[in-house]
């Protein structure tokens, strides 16, 4: 290895060999690590200088130092740069697979495809029918019709212009005031947590997430090799004082938070919560995500982090899978103007752009005249729909965990206790034999569930005689 004028070594670089440059830097800067040829503490050359003194792109450094970061070799100070954080190399925290696959395992993909024959009573979507599908596909058609010079490039960094600026208006006038520029289109929901988790946060960071809560969020969160840490949320909303006793205990970087129609319970924050959350993340000097993605479905009025905090540590992400058809894969997320240039930087580092044609459809879908009274019809069907179930439940022997707000979704307990014989997910697994599928309680939490439960769509679960037999004959 040579030495540049600042001493740092020049890597020996085989642009012939098999391998991605960003491998063979990963393994070098790995091997200098092991070995103690960098130490714990050292700083590592910027990415342009480090671009420069090894003739590659600054695209190439970036993403090597990111897949270092990941595997807990370095660690980025914001203003700072990167340094060496660990003697040798670790494996990033990520969800363990197990040997045998579990239920939640073979469940998964089922629930997110929407392919699957079973009954999807613990799918996360609507049926197709209810989203209105006249007024979704006539955004779809006009969306196609796309000019063609704008089959030129990849779109707009941020995303869609129209789109923004119809989002913007909306969201400043029923809730919160937000500039377009502000506002970063993503590939749904999923695709602004990850976003967010690579802008923020480090291997070995604290994330404060609900428990029970969503089951992907938990996943991505050890995936990038942070440590989830759960705060109870039950039918009276977030255990505040547990949330404090963790934040001092933990120095969490951010919290992820469900404020209106959570998911799994259904329930929302009352602004009195609201206001005691914002309070501990300010004494503790964390930031809030608002997962916001609930928020057409639930009555006006419901607190709202984003708009009590005016963006200034709350970061809010919005989707429109839940009235729109979650094929479209448009989500959203609003930050303030210092932090959304950094989203947009690490947007376009990991994927570039979003789908024009995507948040094309959507806007069109969005600003039609029917949307509105489409929104207000599948408010007016979910209220029937989790009243039925509710009724079905209780009539099948399972004790509802919450009363929901509104939305999708009703979980509710079996008057079993857990073994290892009988859990959620081995009634999971005899339910998908069964052509049903469920989303047992595992699938919510950190820990084990102290009952048996499950999540269900109340949009499937209402009219489902072959549910009811089901749960009538475990035992």
């Amino acid at each position: 290895m040579e030495q540049t004028e600042t001493g740092w070594p020049v890597l020996v670089i085989d642009r012939n060999k098999r391998g991605s440059l960003v491998d063979q830097i990963v393994a070098a800067i790995t091997e200098m690590v092991n070995s103690r040829e960098l130490r714990v503490g050292t700083k590592m050359p910027s990415v342009r200088r480090f671009a420069k003194c090894n003739a590659v792109s600054t695209f190439t450094v970036v993403e090597s130092y990111d897949h270092l970061l990941t595997l807990g070799l370095l660690s980025s100070r914001r203003g700072s740069g990167f340094f060496v954080a660990r003697s040798e190399a670790q494996a990033p925290q990520r969800l363990a697979l197990q040997a045998t696959p579990s239920a939640i395992d073979a469940l998964t993909p089922d629930l997110y495809s929407g392919v699957s024959d079973a009954l999807p009573v613990g799918a996360g979507w609507l049926p197709p029918e209810w989203y209105g599908e006249t007024t979704i596909l006539d955004a779809v058609r006009h969306a196609m019709k796309i000019p063609a010079n704008r089959l030129r490039g990849y779109g707009h960094p941020l995303g869609f212009p129209t789109l923004r600026q119809h989002m913007a208006a909306t969201l400043s006038e029923e809730l919160f005031q937000v500039g377009t520029d502000q506002i970063v289109l993503t590939h749904g929901a999923t695709h602004a947590f990850d976003l967010i988790l690579r802008t923020l946060t480090k291997p070995g960071d604290t994330v404060l997430v609900e428990d029970p809560g969503y089951s992907n969020l938990m996943s991505l969160v050890r995936h990038h090799g942070c440590i989830p840490v759960g705060i109870a949320r039950g039918e009276h909303g977030l255990d505040v004082e547990d949330l404090a006793q963790q934040a001092a205990a933990t120095q969490p970087k951010l919290m992820f938070v469900n404020t209106v129609l959570q998911n799994p319970l259904g329930t929302s924050l009352s602004q009195a919560q609201a206001h005691r959350l914002l309070g501990v993340a300010e004494q503790f000097d964390f930031w809030i995500v608002e997962d916001d993605i609930y928020r057409d479905l639930a009555a006006r009025g419901e607190a709202s982090l984003a708009a009590m905090d005016g963006l200034r540590r709350v970061i809010r992400v919005g989707s429109f899978s839940k009235t729109l058809s979650p094929v479209l894969r448009v989500g959203s997320i609003c930050a303030s103007n210092s932090l959304a240039p950094e989203l947009l930087r690490v947007k376009m580092l990991t994927g570039l752009t979003t789908s024009e044609i995507n948040e094309r459809a959507v806007y069109h879908a969005i600003s039609a005249r029917p949307y509105r009274k489409m929104v207000e019809k599948l408010i007016d069907q979910l209220t029937a729909a989790r009243e039925r179930t509710t009724e079905r439940l209780l009539d099948a022997g399972l004790t509802p965990l919450a009363k929901p707000r509104g939305g999708m979704f009703v979980s509710a307990a079996l008057p079993l206790a857990p073994s290892a014989d009988l859990n959620g997910r081995v009634i999971a697994d005899r339910a998908l034999a069964s052509g049903i599928l469920l989303s047992p309680g595992e699938f919510f939490t950190l820990q084990t569930p102290s009952s048996i439960w499950f999540r269900f769509n109340a949009a499937y679960a209402a009219d489902a005689p072959a549910l009811t037999q089901f749960l009538l004959s475990i035992g």
